[in-house]
């Protein structure tokens, strides 16, 4: 049983802090709604209509996210790594080398077929 109360301390956690949230937004939300209010702020910008439907977003916006993504877990490998590097000596050293030359290519490729210019 004492393994599990780590478990259950964070799930007692993760429900006070949303039970919070809801709480606070209500409290301290607009009481007064009006069509200002409701709208999504742009630093001050009007907002841009959106066409019926919702309109399309262009292909280039996930493609830029899912490289995002794709590099954001890359890195994530990195910690581990890191933490461990006194035990794996050379091997671990050698296979990280590879792991990064292989992300660097990737970028580079990426890099040249114009993934990563905004339009």
């Amino acid at each position: 049983m004492d393994l599990y109360v780590p478990i259950i301390v964070l799930g007692v956690l993760a429900f006070g802090f949303a039970v919070f949230s809801v709480l606070a937004a209500s409290v301290t939300g607009p009481k007064r709604w009006n069509r200002a209010k409701l709208e999504a702020y742009e630093c001050g910008i009007e907002p841009t209509p959106q066409p019926a439907g919702g309109g399309r977003f262009p292909i280039k916006y996930y493609l830029t996210a899912m490289l995002f993504i794709v590099f954001d877990i890359e890195i994530i490998f990195l910690y581990p790594w890191a933490v461990a590097f006194d035990r794996l000596g050379l091997f671990g050293l050698v296979e990280m080398v590879l792991f990064i030359l292989t992300v660097l290519v990737a970028y580079a490729y990426i890099w040249r077929r114009g993934g990563l210019e905004w339009d």
